[in-house]
């Protein structure tokens, strides 16, 4: 099996990148959720790291539920900073509760997180055909439009690249290499 340079060195880099990375399918509010905070997490580490804790954070903030982890308290957000099943960075920590209650917000205006995703592309998802992964860029019109709304927005941690990370990771772009077994063009 041939896939993206970046999932084959860590076993649990190739089964997040075989099973998850890129699969444009319809998700839940939480899900969408759950890969922004992740992908703002994981700013200045590594995706491992991330996908190590990930279910510590599933723990800490209730399974991304928005309605919940908007309503955390001050306490609750103190006590996660404190907790080592998370990366302990206050400001990422904050930002869970800013992003629900902009999420939130976003979800009555436009019914759900991927019809708002939606209004950023003309085509879901976009199909890009990167040689390498040294091919890919690390960010687009698409994820620096939807950086500027979410900020706009109230939202933090959501810079371009998180923003391109994010809609890799979801399935909005994919930027599977093309000899990828997981790029679109390759799929039966």
């Amino acid at each position: 099996m041939t896939i993206c340079d970046w999932a084959t060195k860590y076993e649990e880099e190739r089964i997040y990148h075989n099973e998850e990375w890129g699969r444009f399918t319809t998700k839940s509010n939480d899900l969408y959720f759950e890969f922004l905070i992740l992908e703002g997490a994981q700013a200045g580490l590594s995706w491992r790291t991330i996908l190590n804790k990930r279910e510590g954070y599933r723990t800490v903030f209730h399974h991304f539920d928005i309605e919940r982890c908007a309503e955390l308290s001050d306490e609750e957000l103190e006590a996660a900073r404190l907790n080592t099943m998370i990366v302990r960075n206050k400001l990422k920590i904050a930002s869970v509760r800013k992003n629900a209650i902009a999420f939130k917000k976003i979800i009555i205006e436009f019914g759900s997180i991927e019809n708002y995703l939606r209004t950023f592309f003309t085509e879901v998802p976009m199909i890009n055909h990167w040689e390498t992964i040294n091919d890919v860029p690390s960010e687009s019109k698409e994820s620096i439009a939807l950086s500027k709304d979410l900020k706009k927005r109230g939202c933090s941690f959501i810079g371009p690249t998180i923003m391109y990370a994010f809609l890799q990771a979801t399935g909005f772009i994919d930027d599977h290499i093309v000899s990828c077994d997981f790029h679109t063009n390759n799929r039966i």
